[in-house]
């Protein structure tokens, strides 16, 4: 695993061992940094479920400004404790040890530009989280969520204001992304 563009290109990123966390292919992690575009420089992003912090790492080695990634494993916590020592961009993220639904609720008052959803596959935690998003104001008019769920898996119906812009196929992964439907 990778850092595939921007001022750390071609670093690598310590994986977590094992078969728990599955990190964001380099393809669908490159794919979805193209459909965002400029939208990540001097951007606020939040990593909930972060695994290694591969997105949030690509996101600020592509010019996002600060980063915040919630983990609540510890083992994975503490590798992308390690990725971001090594990547030497700690200065630049808030990395904490907690589940990602306590994290929303606890600091009701955030706003992030970009939100990376990448929780495990087939437990509907991307429609779940989406539903403890909308009750807080985390996201403003030109802020996305990016959401990466089982090809399969479907979105709850209730997401407003939320709506679904596009969405992207890779293998057995699905690429949703969301924005305020009032914009």
């Amino acid at each position: 695993m990778r850092i595939i563009a921007g001022e750390m290109r071609g670093r690598q990123l310590k994986a977590v061992e094992g078969m728990k966390t599955r990190p964001t292919s380099d393809k669908v992690k490159g794919a979805i940094f193209n459909v965002l575009g400029s939208k990540v420089l001097n951007s606020r992003v939040l990593d909930l479920f972060a695994g290694t912090g591969n997105l949030a790492i690509e996101a600020l080695s592509r010019g996002s400004r600060e980063a915040v990634i919630i983990e609540k494993s510890l083992s994975a916590y503490q590798v992308i404790r390690e990725n971001l020592e090594r990547i030497g961009v700690n200065h630049k993220t808030k990395l904490l040890l907690m589940d990602a639904f306590k994290y929303i609720s606890k600091n009701p008052h955030e706003v992030f530009d970009l939100i990376f959803l990448d929780p495990p596959y087939r437990q509907e935690l991307v429609s779940r989280s989406i539903l403890t998003l909308k009750e807080y104001n985390y996201l403003p008019p030109t802020g996305v969520i990016i959401a990466e769920t089982a090809k399969d898996e479907k979105l709850s119906e209730d997401i407003y204001p939320y709506e679904i812009r596009k969405t992207s196929e890779y293998g057995d992964t699905k690429v949703w992304y969301l924005q305020r439907a009032d914009v």
